[in-house]
């Protein structure tokens, strides 16, 4: 019991879990609850609320509280070890979860309370955890003959280990590759700031000269600013093939999770994966996002072919470049951009240092919900680069009571998987008389600090920060008292990042930027001019970028739709058709894109990544309300707090924004924000 992983409350202690730590725990935590699960169904008269849902709730929170930082160390920190104890525990937790979705006495209970006439006085919150229980049940196989539990349960296990494995090839797969240039010819066009943080990396590893990696910071600076184009070739070669060869190859995974999603579906009565997966979303089915798809591809792909039109007219005329390639295409578009708007990310980033972003992003956040936020010395960290924030409200009198609470992990570094992304911690939640608040990881890959200096931020890695943090602030602020649908949980995916593309909005609005956009040496405000020219080049190419969203989200949900008729589809093949179809920069033919899209493979995103177009519409239509009343209106802002935030899986999302926007959703703020008109 002296295990750091069982501790009762309070913050993970990361400087005592170690690797050894998380299998005891968790088969402790299993054990314990199989125990309680089969009490409580034995000896329970009367079913309801308070005898037998609120202690599956707590159960549940427990396990979570246990398993959550081991998963996030996974992420941020990964060994051998680690990976090993992560690995272990992956079936366990996998058949507990079956067991729980597939047990007929729990099914019964929760069937027994929401027929009972104790349903009625429950709140809003309640009776959707048991109405979204009982749909899960379902999902989990509840209605199969013995035969076909049984056959769920080794499916569970096999997609929970391959999506795991996809993920580790993928990390394996880019921090294997790195490139040291000892000639600074090679160099040429590269920023100062890439040049620098080369070179500080080849100082850590002990190298002379410039050491390039596949993490984000390092790669695309190469590939917008390096006028190598030999140099250009490789990088991008090595990034779009991470993961399709030798050891790390995720050929094999792929096909074997579209297998296993798609007879999991199939068995559970689902035509395919893609209809299973809409199950749990607001799109009512496949044709309705097909629609919604190729609905925005008609709009967009004019715009996208004119654009890429002039990308190719300007390197000719500049270059003599008759045919572009791929790895051509970021390096033309940014000196497309500089000649048409005279700026870049470059020219910006001496604008956001990554304190007054924070700062910034801070003070946004009090003007919008009335809330402050403070940084928390002495929790316990992964890495010393990474801070703790409380959220403070007034309580109405005068006094300051935590909201909620934040880890802040910016930068990337070895043993770090990729990306940004949001991940709960605690969870919001209510028991006998105390409160739980929340806890969240916000976890991104910036550009680290250079030197003594602090971290300078390119104008992208500002939006990303602030996409994440309205991911954090649906968990955080959250005023629902029962987990099972507070902050993000029970939120229909396609739902879930409305509150996070809805923040990065603020990242255009001068209002916005001024309290926060200052040169790092003259303390100046970005100008206005140079804000009219960022302003200008936000739609710089907005239709091949949409486009390319499309791709993926085409490609993803026809995926796991035809697999269910044509088990032999090839999955290259069929992204090439999806190409054809939408694209307007050809991929090479040895581009593997598909192999290194963990969103689908070992995310939550498989049959949803068109969510982000999707909530992209509800986003842009709610901010065009702060358009409308003013960006810090403070009557919208408490609107979209208490509607949106505060509200989490309580209620659909449909009907949550209608009461917000007082209408249903309009897609012509989203074309609006990206200078695509009808």
């Amino acid at each position: 019991m002296n295990n750091p992983l069982l501790q009762e409350k309070g913050l993970p202690v990361f400087e005592s879990i170690k690797a050894s730590h998380i299998e005891p725990a968790i088969d402790h935590l299993l054990s314990e609850n199989r125990n309680a699960v089969e009490s409580l169904l034995k000896t329970t008269k009367d079913y309801n609320w308070d005898n037998l849902l609120q202690k599956f709730e707590d159960m549940d929170d427990k396990l979570n509280q246990a398993w959550s930082p081991a998963s996030h160390l996974h992420s941020v920190a990964d060994s051998d070890d680690l990976r090993a104890a992560y690995n272990a525990c992956l079936p366990k937790l996998s058949d507990y979860s079956t067991e729980m979705g597939q047990n007929e006495g729990l099914f019964h209970a929760y069937e027994t309370i929401a027929n009972s006439d104790a349903y009625n006085s429950l709140n809003i919150a309640q009776q959707k955890i048991i109405k979204n229980a009982l749909r899960d049940f379902r999902l989990s196989g509840i209605d199969l003959d013995d035969e076909a539990k049984s056959r769920y349960k080794i499916i569970q296990k096999k997609l929970s280990k391959l999506q795991t494995k996809f993920e580790e090839n993928l990390l394996d797969a880019t921090h294997a590759w790195k490139k040291l240039i000892t000639n600074k010819d090679e160099l040429a066009g590269l920023p100062d700031s890439a040049i620098a943080l080369a070179a500080q990396a080849a100082k850590n590893d002990d190298k002379e000269g410039w050491l390039f990696t596949l993490d984000f910071p390092s790669y695309m600076p190469i590939m917008q600013y390096a006028d190598n184009a030999e140099l250009r070739k490789e990088v991008y070669t090595t990034y779009v093939t991470r993961a399709a060869k030798g050891d790390w190859d995720n050929s094999d995974v792929m096909l074997e999770l579209l297998k296993y999603r798609t007879e999991k579906a199939k068995l559970l009565g689902f035509e395919s994966y893609a209809h299973y997966s809409l199950a749990t979303k607001m799109a009512e089915d496949p044709k309705e996002v097909m629609s919604f798809l190729n609905d925005l591809a008609e709009r967009t792909q004019g715009y996208a072919k004119k654009e890429f039109e002039e990308l190719n007219l300007y390197a000719k005329e500049t270059a003599s470049v008759d045919e572009l390639d791929a790895w051509d295409v970021a390096y033309y578009s940014e000196k497309l951009r500089q000649n048409k708007f005279d700026i870049s990310q470059e020219v910006l980033r001496p604008y956001f240092p990554a304190n007054q972003v924070i700062e910034g992003l801070f003070a946004i956040t009090n003007k919008l919900y009335g809330v402050t936020i403070k940084q928390r010395d002495g929790v316990q960290v992964w890495h010393k680069d990474v801070m703790f924030f409380d959220i403070f409200e007034a309580d109405g009198s005068n006094n300051e009571k935590v909201r909620g609470s934040f880890y802040l992990d910016l930068y990337a570094r070895q043993h770090k998987r990729g990306g940004a992304w949001m991940d709960e911690c605690i969870v919001r939640k209510k028991s006998s008389s105390t409160m739980q608040d929340p806890v969240a990881y916000l976890t991104c890959n910036f550009t680290p600090p250079i030197g003594d200096k602090p971290a300078l931020l390119t104008h992208d890695e500002v939006t990303t920060l602030f996409h994440e943090f309205g991911h954090g602030l649906h968990h955080m602020m959250t005023r629902v008292d029962y987990s099972g649908v507070s902050g993000i949980n029970g939120v229909p995916w396609d739902a879930v990042e409305l509150p996070s593309q809805f923040m990065e909005n603020w990242c255009w609005e001068k209002e916005a930027l001024d309290l926060f956009a200052r040169h790092i040496d003259t303390g100046e405000a970005l100008s206005e001019d140079l804000f009219e020219k960022m302003t200008r080049a936000r739609t710089f190419q907005a239709g091949m970028q949409m486009v390319r969203q499309l791709e993926f989200s085409l490609f993803d949900f026809r995926l796991h739709l035809e697999f269910a008729t044509n088990d032999s589809l090839n999955i290259q093949d069929l992204l090439n058709e999806v190409r054809q179809q939408v694209a307007v920069v050809k991929a090479p033919e040895f581009n593997r894109f598909q192999h290194s899209f963990s969103h689908i493979f070992a995310g939550g995103y498989a049959a949803g990544y068109y969510s982000y177009k999707w909530a992209e519409v509800l986003s842009a239509d709610a901010f065009s309300k702060f358009e409308e009343k003013g960006i810090f209106d403070k009557i919208t802002g408490s609107e979209f707090l208490q509607t949106i935030l505060e509200q989490g899986g309580s209620r659909e999302p449909m009907d949550l924004f209608v009461e917000f926007r007082g209408r249903k959703p309009s897609i012509e703020p989203l074309l609006r924000h990206s200078g695509i008109t009808a």
